[in-house]
C-alpha cells in the first residue's frame, strides 16, 4: 500500500474567474477546467475556485486573500479595454505594484489592429498596461497579453478570457513558467470510462480499493449513464508512479470488468462504437422513435463517421413506423408502437433499408406523460438488428418520468449494446 508520507506534498493553487456576466444564467466558466488539468498534471492541486463580479474592491481583497493562502494563483478575464475590465488594476493594488504603459505592447496591439484591418480605438491602449515585474504572455489570438509574476510563494497569472485564447496560453506559456518553479516530480494518470452502472453502486465495488490510498488520488466523475474514474499518482520516478497506478489501477479494472468501455480519458461511448465498427468493417443505421435521433446525432458528431454510420430515421408517430420503416400495421395494431416487437421490427427496418451490417431501435414512453399500466411512463424497448438476421435481441428498461434523462439513458444503453455486439459480449436480458 503506498505510504501517504511519501508522497510529494503537493502546492496549492487558487483559481479566480472575473466577470459579472458569469454570475448569470447565461454564462458558465469551463476555463477553470483547462487551467485545473494542467495545474494537476504539474503536481499542483487546486483547492479553491471562485468568481468575483466587476467590483474593483472585492476583487482585490479577493486576489490578497488568495496569495496569503495559495502558491499559485491564476485571474482568468477582465483584460479588456472597457473601463468594466479591472483584473490588472486590481492585481496590481493587491500585490502593492505600479501599472506601467509598455510601448512594446502598444506597437505589437497597433500591428494586430493593422493585421485584422481594424482601426485600434483608444481605449485598448488599456491593455498596454503591466504590472511592474510581470512577464508578459504573448496572446498571438486575441489583443490582451497575459501577466505573469513571481511571489514569494510561487506566482500569480493574468489570463484572457476567452477559451480559444486561454487555452493555448496556458499550455504555451503558462505551463513552462511555472515548471522551474515547482519541486521536480513525476504525475501519471490512468482512466477508466464506463456505463451501465450507477455512481453508488460503481463506488461500492471501487471504494474498497481506492480508500486505501492518497496516492493515487482518485476522482469520480458522473453524467448520466456515463462514468469515469481517474487515478493520478505522484512519485519521484516514472517507475513509482507507474506503480502505485498498477496496484491500485488494476484490482479496479478487475471489478468493473465489460463495464470499463475506454482507458482513453478523451473517448466517448459514441467515439469507441466508432472505432470498433470501423475496425470490423461494419455499418450501423438508426430508427428512433422516443430518442428523436439523439444516437444518430452522437455517432455523427465524430470526424469520418462515415466510414460507418449509414442512416438513421426518426420515426415518431405510428403511420411514419408503417410509411417510413414498412411496420406491419397489424403489427402495430396488436403490440402498439412501444413494445418488443416493433423495437426489433424497426431495427431490422434500419438495417434491411440502409443496407448497414446493424440496425439500432428505440421505442418508448419519454414522459413525463403517457405509459399504460404494464409499460408505464420511463419503459423503454431498445432493439439491434444484425448480419443475416443473426440473433436480433431487444431489452426493456424502465426509469422515472424525467423525460431528459430517460432519452439519456436509452441513447447510452443503445450504444452500449452495439458496442457489447462487437465485442461478442453476453448482452442483459
Amino acid at each position: 500500500m503506498s505510504n501517504p508520507s511519501s508522497a510529494p506534498k503537493p502546492k496549492l493553487a487558487e483559481i479566480i474567474a472575473i466577470g459579472s456576466e458569469l454570475l448569470t444564467p447565461q454564462r458558465v466558466d469551463t476555463n477553470s477546467l483547462i487551467i485545473t488539468q494542467n495545474l494537476n498534471l504539474l503536481g499542483v492541486e487546486v483547492f479553491t475556485k471562485q468568481v468575483i463580479g466587476d467590483d474593483r474592491e472585492r476583487l482585490t481583497d479577493a486576489i490578497q486573500r488568495a496569495l496569503s493562502r495559495a502558491d499559485i494563483v491564476v485571474l482568468i478575464g477582465g483584460l479588456g479595454p472597457t473601463e468594466d475590465d479591472l483584473t490588472r488594476d486590481a492585481a496590481a493594488s493587491a500585490l502593492g505594484r505600479k501599472l506601467l504603459h509598455s510601448p512594446e505592447q502598444e506597437a505589437i496591439l497597433a500591428a494586430r489592429f493593422r493585421q485584422i484591418n481594424r482601426p485600434m480605438a483608444q481605449n485598448n491602449l488599456r491593455q498596454t498596461y503591466l504590472i511592474e515585474g510581470a512577464e508578459v504572455l504573448p496572446n498571438p489570438n486575441g489583443t490582451a497579453p497575459g501577466q505573469f509574476i513571481k511571489t514569494p510563494r510561487g506566482a500569480i497569472a493574468l489570463l484572457p478570457g476567452p477559451p480559444r485564447e486561454l487555452k493555448p496560453m496556458v499550455e504555451r506559456e503558462l505551463v513552462p513558467r511555472l515548471k522551474p518553479l515547482l519541486p521536480p516530480q513525476v504525475i501519471k494518470v490512468r482512466s477508466f470510462r464506463i456505463t451501465g452502472i450507477g455512481e453508488s453502486d460503481l463506488d461500492t465495488l471501487i471504494a474498497p480499493i481506492y480508500s486505501k490510498y492518497t496516492n493515487p488520488v482518485t476522482t469520480v466523475l458522473s453524467a448520466i449513464g456515463d462514468l469515469w474514474v481517474h487515478l493520478r499518482a505522484q512519485g519521484n520516478t516514472e517507475a513509482e508512479a507507474d506503480r502505485l497506478l498498477k496496484e491500485v489501477g488494476d484490482p479496479i479494472a478487475a471489478v468493473l470488468g465489460e463495464r470499463v468501455y475506454s482507458t482513453d480519458s478523451e473517448d466517448t461511448l459514441e467515439l469507441t462504437v466508432g472505432r470498433l465498427l470501423r475496425e470490423r468493417k461494419a455499418t450501423v443505421a438508426t430508427a428512433e422513435s422516443c430518442t428523436g435521433g439523439i444516437i444518430a446525432s452522437r455517432l455523427t458528431d465524430a470526424p469520418g463517421s462515415s466510414d460507418y454510420f449509414i442512416a438513421g430515421y426518426v420515426t415518431y408517430t405510428d403511420q411514419q413506423k408503417h410509411a417510413l420503416l414498412g411496420i406491419p400495421q397489424d403489427l402495430l395494431d396488436k403490440h402498439t408502437a412501444v413494445s418488443e416487437p416493433v423495437a426489433l421490427a424497426m431495427a431490422e427496418a434500419a438495417r434491411r433499408l440502409s443496407g448497414s451490417t446493424f440496425g439500432l431501435a428505440t421505442t418508448g414512453y419519454a414522459g413525463p406523460s403517457g405509459g399504460t399500466e404494464s409499460d408505464p411512463v420511463g419503459t423503454m424497448y431498445l432493439a439491434i438488428a444484425g448480419p443475416d438476421h443473426a440473433n436480433p435481441r431487444c431489452v426493456r428498461v424502465r426509469h422515472g418520468a424525467d423525460r431528459y434523462r430517460n432519452r439519456a439513458l436509452a441513447t447510452q444503453f443503445t450504444l452500449d449494446l452495439l458496442r457489447k455486439t462487437l465485442l461478442g459480449m453476453p448482452l442483459p436480458s
